[in-house]
């Protein structure tokens, strides 16, 4: 059964500094039903985080990303009227970054950079809290660590849902009777006690399963822009917010590159029909889009995607002409390095597929080890620098004119791989990155302006 409470997550953005968490810590006293405030790091924090993760690092170096790290926190602190009980909390939270940021296994092992990565949550849900105390509501710092299970699989943790339900129907639905509980997105802990984490984004994620365990009605997600456009504004000024999505457009948007959206985070809602709000907690006036699972117009031609960083792999071998069991060999390969392929085309003898390659991240190691394994049984051929661009609709299979409309917009371009017909709300298409931006202008000219 729903409860009538909402759940709130406010992006990086949103928590940059003391005015724009004011923003937030407004926009959260001003719903009464929202009980729950899921925080990401500040803005730049988490790229910062990153570095000392990831890269080799002199001690000098390592000092002076840890110097920047302190003056964005205390930049916050220092306006905070009445600080001093939270500022030995934050600078204990800054010597336990530091002691983790010169680990000298940072650089190797997995449940460091997790611990190191979580930092950036923790501080700003102290903050937050803080700030929404200085305006007078019943706030506290909640460590979601006490609620949110996940398995042992550092840096890409998965949540354990009944663990979780349990855990937050005993240590986080109390709290909310008499208070608003601010805690952190993105981070979670193992059957140990020890620190994961959900992957980049993960903070969407977060507040979704938060909402999902505790029944919550509705949870909206607080970014820097009003609502899901129709494409990304950043390619085109034309661009325009939508004013509602199904779940099931919202999750194909998602999963192919609309930034405003973690792909898993309508996974939660829908299971448990739980209306998501995406909205700007700069303009919070100015609405935003309603996700649900029926929408009162479902048009053919909802919005247009860009998925960057691709790789195509092609495999190709004789032996697969009339065979059993090759593709069953190639995607064994694929699923023990726990990669996800997106788009899929074959022939008789060869299987095309994209997989995502974003630098620095680790599906690009396991890409590599995965493409190594794959030359053993077969001829792989790689092709990088593409990216994935989809047309997000409804019944686009089954209404005369859709393809034809789609293609004529993009006649002027070389497609390298074209998807369709396997889902009722997308049409894909792989094209070399230099060429992305003007393909998503025509697209977005032919079925919007």
């Amino acid at each position: 059964m729903q409860n009538p409470i909402n759940v709130a997550k406010f992006g990086g953005t949103s928590v940059a500094n003391y005015q724009t968490i004011c923003n937030c810590a407004q926009i959260v006293i001003n719903n009464t039903t929202t009980k729950v405030m899921v925080v990401s790091a500040a803005a730049g924090i988490t790229n910062h985080l990153v570095k000392l993760a990831n890269e080799a690092l002199s001690s000098e170096q390592i000092t002076d990303i840890i110097e920047k790290i302190h003056q964005i926190e205390i930049a916050i602190l220092s306006k905070i009227p009445s600080a001093q009980n939270v500022e030995t909390k934050l600078y204990d939270l800054l010597a336990e970054l530091e002691s983790y940021a010169r680990h000298e296994e940072i650089n190797y092992r997995d449940d460091v950079k997790d611990a190191l990565m979580s930092m950036g949550e923790r501080m700003s849900s102290l903050l937050c809290a803080a700030i929404l105390r200085e305006k007078g509501a019943n706030a506290i710092n909640f460590d979601v660590r006490k609620i949110l299970r996940t398995d042992e699989r550092f840096t890409q943790a998965s949540p354990d849902l009944a663990k979780i339900k349990l855990l937050a129907e005993q240590l986080l639905l109390p709290e909310l009777e008499h208070k608003i509980v601010v805690t952190q997105g993105f981070v979670g802990a193992d059957a140990q006690g020890r620190t994961t984490t959900l992957g980049r984004g993960g903070s969407d994620f977060t507040a979704a399963l938060i909402a999902e365990a505790i029944g919550a009605k509705t949870c909206e997600i607080w970014t820097d822009v009003i609502g899901v456009y129709t494409t990304d504004p950043r390619i085109t000024q034309h661009a325009r917010p939508l004013p509602e999505l199904s779940f099931e457009e919202a999750a194909e948007m998602a999963t192919f590159g609309a930034k405003v959206l973690h792909p898993a985070t309508m996974e939660p809602a829908l299971r448990q029909n739980i209306k998501v709000f995406v909205g700007s907690s700069k303009e919070p006036d100015k609405g935003g889009t309603w996700i649900k699972r029926d929408c009162d117009h479902e048009p053919p031609f909802r919005a247009v995607t860009r998925r960057k960083d691709q790789v195509m792999v092609t495999v190709k071998t004789p032996k697969m002409m009339y065979a059993k069991g090759f593709l069953e060999r190639v995607f064994h390969i694929i699923a023990k390095h726990e990669l996800s392929v997106d788009l899929i085309t074959t022939s008789e003898i060869a299987v095309s597929f994209t997989l995502d390659n974003p630098p620095n991240s680790m599906s690009e190691k396991m890409n590599k080890e995965t493409l190594i394994e794959l030359s053993n049984i077969c001829e792989v051929t790689v092709e990088r620098h593409l990216d994935a661009v989809t047309v997000v609709g409804n019944n686009m299979h089954s209404e005369a004119g859709v393809s034809s409309k789609i293609f004529s917009a993009i006649s002027a371009f070389n497609l390298r791989m074209i998807c369709f017909g396997a889902n009722v709300h997308n049409l894909s298409f792989v094209i070399d990155e230099s060429h992305s931006d003007e393909a998503v202008r025509a697209l977005h000219r032919a079925l919007f302006e």
